[in-house]
């Protein structure tokens, strides 16, 4: 069900957020530079919801545990971009919410995430993409709310192998809402560095 899922998902960027730092994934890769600083504070992806977004969806109303498995209330795949047009309650307000931390604007972090490439340079390099904490946000899981999708800007590109790996990214956090056919975020990223997420 649809609350389970985003339960998923926090208890993944939990996770995600626990890894190490792994200069010898780096150094192989020859991906991550080495002149920038890392001054970056790790956050969490529940860290860029406001208080009440969050208390939302942990605490659904009834109704959310009587939705089966599959069925058409549950289903809000295929893009990035939420389906649910005017939100009834305080939780589907938080299924959607481009509601920010204004305080993280113009800080340096680095956040866990996987990648959705949205344009690319000559070499195939994703040069912009958006980050989402759980993989699947754009194929059959539901979509994150924008403020949970980071639209990220790279001078020099990204070699995105594949969708279904995990990186740790880190650059400037600014709180720009933008809003596009693909998807709605509330965040966007000058990215500074990037690495393979690896397990401790």
């Amino acid at each position: 069900m649809l609350i389970r899922r985003m339960l998923f998902a926090c208890s993944a960027t939990a996770l995600l957020a626990t890894a190490c730092d792994n200069p010898a994934i780096q150094n192989y890769l020859g991906r991550a530079p080495t002149n920038i600083s890392t001054d970056y504070k790790t956050v969490d992806w529940t860290d860029l919801m406001p208080a009440n977004d969050l208390e939302a969806l942990l605490n659904p109303p009834d109704y959310v545990s009587q939705v089966s498995e599959g069925a058409a209330e549950d289903k809000r795949a295929g893009m990035l971009k939420s389906s649910i047009a005017v939100p009834k309650d305080r939780y589907q307000q938080a299924l959607v919410s481009s509601n920010v931390r204004p305080e993280l604007d113009g800080t340096d972090i680095r956040i866990a995430g996987y990648l959705v490439p949205v344009d690319y340079n000559n070499d195939q390099q994703a040069t912009a993409f958006f980050a989402v904490p759980f993989f699947g946000a754009c194929l059959h899981l539901p979509p994150p709310p924008p403020n949970q999708i980071i639209l990220v800007h790279s001078e020099q590109g990204v070699e995105i192998d594949d969708i279904y790996t995990p990186y740790w990214l880190s650059g400037e956090l600014n709180t720009d809402l933008l809003e596009n056919d693909i998807a709605e975020s509330a965040y966007t990223m000058t990215l500074q560095r990037y690495e393979l997420y690896a397990e401790p």
